[in-house]
């Protein structure tokens, strides 16, 4: 696996070899990336952003995001094994001054999070059998963490069947092969 794009290309992540974990595909990264830089419906950059990856895995979306200009990625990742390779891969890429690892479940990260912290892209990869992630999308909404001008971003199986009414407004839809991206914001006034 390595960085598509930025100061960092062609750099390699190491990545876990798990059943219960899954690398996010660069052909679904690079697609990812492109609707955000380049749709009409998204105005949010991704220069000196403030990113927060959610089950961060060994951390592929946020670095990819340090690469192509964000200021700061804070990785959100409980798993051990994964947390080990999150930050050897950190490590090797010399970028532990804009990246913030919190070894703790989605719910711990906030109830202590500082709310001063304001992010603009925040990228939701939940193993794709869990749904307990709207309750936790729902946390992030309530806790105001998030600039006005924002981008969410959340993995899921193509078919899954996730209600977001009520929690998000939904900009727009990706599917590619296996993969859904689903692109939102918690503006629930714009449609």
């Amino acid at each position: 696996m390595r960085i598509i794009s930025g100061f960092l290309k062609g750099k390699k992540i190491e990545f876990l070899k798990s059943t219960i974990t899954r690398p996010l595909r660069d052909f679904v990264k690079e697609s990812t990336f492109n609707v955000i830089k380049h749709s009409k419906l998204i105005n949010v950059p991704l220069e000196n952003a403030n990113i927060l990856d959610l089950y961060s895995g060994v951390g592929s979306f946020g670095i990819e995001c340090i690469s192509r200009g964000a200021k700061r990625t804070t990785f959100v990742e409980k798993d051990r094994n994964a947390l080990e390779i999150l930050k050897k891969n950190i490590e090797q890429l010399k970028i532990k001054e804009k990246s913030y690892i919190f070894e703790v479940k989605i719910i711990s990260f906030f109830n202590q999070l500082n709310k001063n912290n304001k992010y603009e892209i925040i990228f939701f990869d939940p193993p794709f059998s869990e749904t307990f992630f709207i309750e936790e999308l729902k946390l992030l909404k309530n806790s105001n963490a998030y600039n006005d001008n924002h981008i969410i971003v959340i993995h899921r199986e193509k078919n899954s069947k996730d209600d977001l009414s009520g929690i998000m407004n939904i900009i727009t839809i990706k599917k590619y092969g296996r993969s859904k991206m689903i692109f939102g914001n918690f503006n629930l006034d714009i449609v």
